[in-house]
């Protein structure tokens, strides 16, 4: 069955090593992988735990079963380290591999100190059964304990981790009945705190927090947002949903997702709970949206904009959506076209979602060749502006000196965005042309060495990037020269599965160097005492040119050193290998346009003569000390940037209806008439074929559009980078005007000059004047019907009464 099968966690670039090496068809080749290695997986070598979110084909791949046994049989695996086998499980509508396996403390209510851990995806009252030996047919009943110490009972006991939103970290408590026909939990420890048990607190309605249930804080940052939106909150409240929602609708999901939400607000909105616990409502989402199953971490954006349209299904007036045949322009005035959109979209459209956030775009179209203009008007239900995006980028990597005594020195620098290895080399040198060669060093290793035509996009801002300079000329000047990537090697007891041809085995430590050796001194002697002086440390009085042993351990003591240099001479510190790219050992010294040799050392003489700890260190350039500054561009440059004029790209071309074939138009957006409540979504999250980043820039935002027509009432943040951001929300209380902080479960006051930050991510404004059009939008500017205001900061003109279902507004 698909729910037993398995599947194997293998980390990326060892999988991609094998894949080059496979490819190669040469059993010598440079590629050669070595043992299986996840080292890169975990957060801990002793616990071997999981890091937190791993990205699939970014940090590791999914192999099949069969494919696992026959790589572990070929090449073996770090010694210790455990297989990672996942379970796949079969939910609705979708396939999904638990990567992740959650992971729940279990204890009895009588014996709350003995917490047994337990990972599983199953039902959870037969495994806490039989887990603390409870007699079958005993009756009991399941508590869910969060991290912030609620408690809210489990009512179906047969359900599945996934489907009842437990996550890792939280705890279920097992109760069994009394004699007497009581409860455990009616006694006041269990239960303080709990939901069901915050009926005697009365505190300021919509003042409330959300239980994060698991990444659930993108979720609970989009549902105060919503939830501080007076009129949507307010239509919730008075139960006029109840008469509007629609069961019949194809594209809506049956009134459920309308329901959950209005016993979320409700809840909120009681004055009775210092935080709702909003399980059914992740429930009912994760049902309806696949995406959303589970506990990975989301984009308060990409549910807000779901969330909206299902509201606004589930609540669609209209019944029966008739076929409604577009018209062009033809020449028309635009407060004619525009209003003819607008009733034909009211036709199809008609909800509290439509009535609250939906305004009209202008949308300009021109065919290069015949110059025919093409005028349409298209809903919209936010605004996704994109933020300017710098030329340049900051980079961080380490200097390696030619000078021995010299540690590497992390340096941060400036570098085009668009730029070439030899630009981020130009700028460390500070254009004094140093010969240097860039690398990215993963486990002790080249993972890859770049060449100074290669883009800098192919770097990421994870990488270990290492720069190293090189002897003049060395570069440029071919055969007299030639560059050695050395290795350090520590030799061990077990044998080494990976070439196979070894009687002892060997594991990479420290940082790799790169060397320039005259062709003529590549010998085994020649090379020992060349390696001898890069990694040398001066021994005082003592010291004799190359004599010494490198990175001493007690390099402050002369007693110390003395020995060493005694030691030097009656045995070699290290022995000399030829290896490849991997650091596996070669036959020979071999021809490659890369050499690559290893320092192999014997455990006792590392102890004695080499200070890894010591050896490893840097110093920090002042270049580190610069607190990176922040970009500040205005809101209204966002604006101007979405509303600029742009030629369609070629893979989404423009049919012309007069030339009769397709073209690169050039299109433009305006804002035609804006809605009671403006969803303003910052565009912070840029992704391109090499990398994934966020733009930090800040923006200001006013927090009143003058002349005070629109007031902001919330914000969505997010904090931190792709992989471990953490949403948060500000939001203004519709009834005492205060302003709060919301953090999941936590909630504070906050005041007006906390809440343009560079965390600032989705903005809600609302129209404070009452007078709406009954039917039809109004154009931007009065004034001017046939020109459409683009300055949201100073609008002009009013907003409409409705529109159409939620879209995408990023521009073709």
């Amino acid at each position: 069955p698909q729910s037993e099968k398995r599947l194997y966690l293998v980390e990326r670039r060892w999988y991609e090593q094998w894949k080059e090496y496979v490819e190669t068809g040469d059993q010598n080749s440079s590629s050669f992988p070595g043992q299986i290695d996840n080292t890169e997986l975990f957060e801990e070598l002793d616990s071997y735990h999981l890091k937190e979110r791993l990205v699939e084909n970014e940090d590791f791949v999914l192999i099949p079963a069969e494919a696992w046994h026959k790589l572990l049989a070929w090449y073996g695996m770090v010694e210790v380290q455990p297989a990672l086998e996942r379970k796949v499980v079969d939910l609705p509508s979708l396939v999904k591999v638990e990567v992740y396996p959650v992971e729940i403390f279990l204890c009895l209510h009588s014996n709350m100190e003995n917490v047994v851990t337990a990972q599983f995806s199953h039902t959870i009252q037969k495994v806490m059964m039989k887990q603390f030996d409870v007699v079958e047919g005993a009756e009991t009943r399941l508590w869910m304990k969060s991290s912030d110490t609620s408690c809210e009972r489990l009512r179906n006991v047969h359900v599945r981790v996934l489907d009842s939103c437990l996550s890792s970290g939280m705890t279920v408590i097992m109760e069994m009945r009394n004699a007497d026909g009581t409860w455990p939990s009616s006694r006041p420890q269990i239960m303080r705190n709990s939901v069901e048990e915050q009926d005697s607190y009365r505190g300021q309605p919509g003042v409330c927090g959300l239980t994060n249930l698991g990444n659930t804080c993108f979720m609970n940052s989009a549902l105060q947002c919503l939830s501080n939106t007076p009129p949507l909150t307010e239509y919730f409240l008075r139960n006029a949903y109840l008469e509007e929602l629609n069961f019949t609708n194809p594209l809506g999901m049956k009134g459920e997702i309308a329901e959950a939400y209005a016993d979320v607000i409700k809840q909120m909105w009681s004055g009775r709970h210092y935080s709702v616990v909003p399980r059914i409502f992740k429930t009912k989402v994760g049902h309806f949206a696949s995406q959303f199953l589970g506990y990975q971490q989301h984009d308060s954006q990409e549910l807000l904009s779901f969330l909206l349209d299902g509201l606004h299904e589930d609540l669609n007036r209209v019944k029966n959506k008739e076929y409604i045949e577009l018209r062009d322009a033809a020449g028309r005035p635009d407060q004619e076209v525009a209003e003819e959109a607008w009733r034909n979209h009211r036709r199809r459209n008609d909800s509290v979602i439509v009535d609250t956030f939906h305004g009209l775009f202008k949308s300009t179209l021109v065919c290069p060749e015949c110059r025919k203009v093409s005028v349409t008007f298209d809903p919209f239900c936010y605004l996704s502006v994109p933020l300017p995006v710098s030329k340049d980028r900051v980079m961080e990597v380490f200097f390696v000196s030619l000078d021995p005594v010299a540690k590497p020195v992390q340096h941060r620098l400036v570098v085009p965005k668009a730029g070439k290895v030899f630009d981020l080399c130009s700028v460390l040198s500070e254009m004094t042309k140093i010969p240097m060669v860039v690398a990215d060093v993963f486990n002790h290793r080249f993972y890859k060495l770049y060449h100074a035509d290669e883009s800098l996009s192919c770097i990421l801002d994870r990488d270990d990037i290492f720069v190293y300079e090189l002897n003049r000329g060395s570069v440029e000047e071919e055969g007299d020269e030639v560059v050695l990537a050395l290795y350090l090697r520590e030799r061990s007891h077990y044998r080494d599965y990976g070439s196979g041809s070894s009687s002892y085995g060997t594991s990479l430590f420290g940082h790799p160097l790169l060397m320039t050796v005259p062709r003529g001194q590549c010998s085994r002697d020649a090379l020992y005492h060349l390696f001898l002086q890069r990694l040398q440390q001066p021994c005082e009085e003592e010291e004799e040119r190359g004599e010494c042993p490198p990175c001493l351990p007690q390099a402050n003591e002369r007693q110390a050193k003395r020995k060493g240099c005694e030691a030097r001479r009656r045995k070699l510190l290290f022995s000399i290998q030829a290896v490849n790219s991997n650091g596996t050992t070669e036959r020979g010294m071999g021809e490659d346009a890369q050499p690559y040799v290893a320092m192999d050392w014997d455990p006792d003489m590392k102890k004695k003569y080499y200070n890894e700890n010591e050896a490893e260190k840097y110093v920090k350039h002042q270049s580190m000390e610069v607190p990176h500054q922040q970009t500040t561009v205005q809101l209204q440059e966002c604006i101007e940037l979405f509303t600029t004029v742009e030629t369609l790209e070629e893979e989404n071309p423009w049919y012309c209806p007069m030339c009769k074939k397709h073209q690169l138009a050039t299109k433009k957006l305006d804002l035609w008439s804006l809605p009671e409540v403006l969803i303003i979504h910052l565009k912070r999250f840029s992704y391109t074929k090499y990398s994934r980043e966020k733009l930090d820039i800040i923006v200001d935002f006013p927090l009143r559009l003058p002349p005070s027509r629109y007031d902001l009432i919330a914000v969505s943040n997010h904090y931190g980078g792709l992989r471990d951001g953490h949403y948060t929300s500000y939001a203004r209380n519709k009834d005492n005007g205060q302003w709060y902080y919301f953090d999941d479960s936590k909630v504070t006051y906050a005041r007006e000059e906390q809440i343009v930050t560079n965390a600032a991510y989705l903005l809600f404004y609302h129209r404070q004047d009452k007078i709406r059009q009954p039917t039809l939008p109004a154009p931007l500017d009065s004034s001017s019907p046939t020109q459409p205001a683009n300055d949201v900061t100073s609008p002009k003109h009013d907003g409409m009464e409705g529109a159409t279902p939620c879209v995408n507004m990023e521009t073709d």
